[in-house]
């Protein structure tokens, strides 16, 4: 349940700042922001003016803005104090608004949990504007603003619409069997379409791996033996010494990781221990190590001393790999061997290779991310109950030989799971978590 309270935060970056936008929501903010601003603020025009406490003496000076509802982000009376950001000024600002009765702090996403249950957002927006806030990316912020402006949860609002009209057709066939303008060839193209809706989510869900990739990054991972110049790579894709490089093998035992933004897609890079045989204890663990996150892996660099190969065993197959031919600095002009194949050849020392190695993650990247228009699902909870959506939809298309009855109820609870995605029906048992992960002040 939402609290008649009226709540306030910092809705803007840490302080210090240049400016800092103070948000109030609720019954109060009307009476708060014009017993400070002095006089009736304007709806929806920025006013500037001196910033009193009840008692007088002077906040501050700033822009006012008042919202008032339900044309506001949280479908509440909504102001804003658009003052000077220093610490000590935001504070007063915040002690002296709470002072006012029924006003208190906001908590993490209280904002935002307001909107959803005014009517504001469905649970889809929600989750896409906490993307869009933590948006590192370009991939990340279109991704973000896509699902923002309704097109996720019109996809699963429109299944939902063709999962409800399908089970009023197979209703009224039941209930209106005998009489002639109910045709009985209703429930054939009922279920041709819960096979079609059935092969739509399945495309649907298959997409989600494209999201991770989005949200949380294209993961490369660097193998090669000792000393072929993976240390060496990291530091040079990493701009700076992220990692030690010596001539002795085995100094590289944990897995080091670098985040790279290529072309507006978020690349998560890991350097790891050199794969040999027989090496010691401790290096043998970061080789373990090495070989699990291989399996983890979108895109593999196995690195190879082009002067010296050296094989380093068997790896995942099923995995996107480039083979990378390392100081070619050191060839001076002579050809690798003949059996050698390298899809790219790189040296660190003279930046030989580099950026064209880049370039070809970058092309990985965006060929496993696909099309920037494409609806894919951002959160496994989608996946979870698509899932079950797909589920109940199976069941009710197979069971040709069970009642409509019951055939329409699996209906009904495939339209159920497609609800509680983007909160058409009761989930406030999911609220607590999602709306947690906001920052105070949304």
């Amino acid at each position: 349940m939402i609290s008649k309270d009226s709540i306030v935060a910092l809705s803007s970056g840490r302080l210090p700042a240049g400016i800092a936008l103070i948000r109030i929501s609720g019954p109060q903010s009307r009476f708060v922001v014009e017993t400070i601003a002095g006089s009736a603020v304007p709806n929806r025009v920025a006013s500037y003016c001196k910033l009193r406490a009840p008692d007088g003496s002077v906040l501050d000076s700033g822009l006012v803005v008042f919202f008032a509802g339900p044309d506001s982000f949280t479908g509440e009376d909504v102001a804003e104090f658009h003052v000077h950001g220093g610490r000590a000024v935001v504070a007063k600002m915040l002690e002296t608004i709470t002072s006012f009765d029924g006003v208190r702090h906001a908590e993490p996403g209280e904002f935002t949990r307001r909107a959803f249950v005014n009517g504001k957002l469905d649970l889809v927006e929600t989750e896409a504007l906490a993307d869009l806030i933590n948006a590192e990316t370009e991939a990340q912020r279109r991704f973000a603003v896509h699902n923002a402006e309704g097109v996720q949860s019109e996809l699963y609002l429109g299944w939902r619409r063709r999962l409800i009209h399908a089970r009023a057709m197979i209703e009224a066939e039941i209930d209106f069997a005998d009489e002639d303008d109910v045709p009985g060839s209703v429930a054939d193209t009922v279920w041709s379409d819960v096979r079609a809706m059935i092969a739509e989510i399945e495309r649907h869900v298959a997409g989600f791996r494209a999201a991770e990739i989005i949200r949380d990054g294209f993961e490369v991972v660097i193998l090669g033996a000792p000393n072929a110049g993976k240390s060496s790579l990291f530091n040079a894709l990493a701009r700076r010494e992220a990692a030690i490089v010596t001539d002795e093998p085995g100094t590289t035992r944990d897995l080091l990781e670098v985040v790279l933004d290529l072309e507006g897609m978020r690349v998560r890079v890991t350097d790891t221990a050199g794969l040999r045989e027989a090496p010691g204890k401790i290096e043998a663990i970061g080789i373990e190590k090495a070989r699990a996150k291989a399996h983890s892996a979108d895109l593999l660099l196995l690195l190879e001393e082009m002067a010296e190969p050296m094989a380093i065993g068997v790896l995942p197959g099923a995995i996107p790999a480039l083979r990378v031919g390392t100081k070619v600095d050191l060839l001076r002009g002579k050809s690798p061997s003949p059996a050698a194949h390298y899809d790219i050849a790189i040296s660190t020392q003279d930046g030989t290779g580099v950026a064209e190695l880049l370039d070809e993650i970058g092309r990985h990247a965006a060929a496993q991310i696909g099309q920037a228009g494409d609806i894919l699902p951002s959160r496994l909870r989608h996946v979870e109950l698509l899932n079950e959506t797909k589920r109940f939809l199976l069941a009710a298309a197979a069971s040709s030989d069970r009642g409509q009855e019951l055939r329409a109820e699996e209906l009904r609870l495939a339209a159920d799971r497609l609800g509680r995605i983007v909160g058409a029906v009761d989930v406030e048992d999911m609220l607590d978590v999602i709306f947690s992960q906001f920052c105070i002040g949304k």
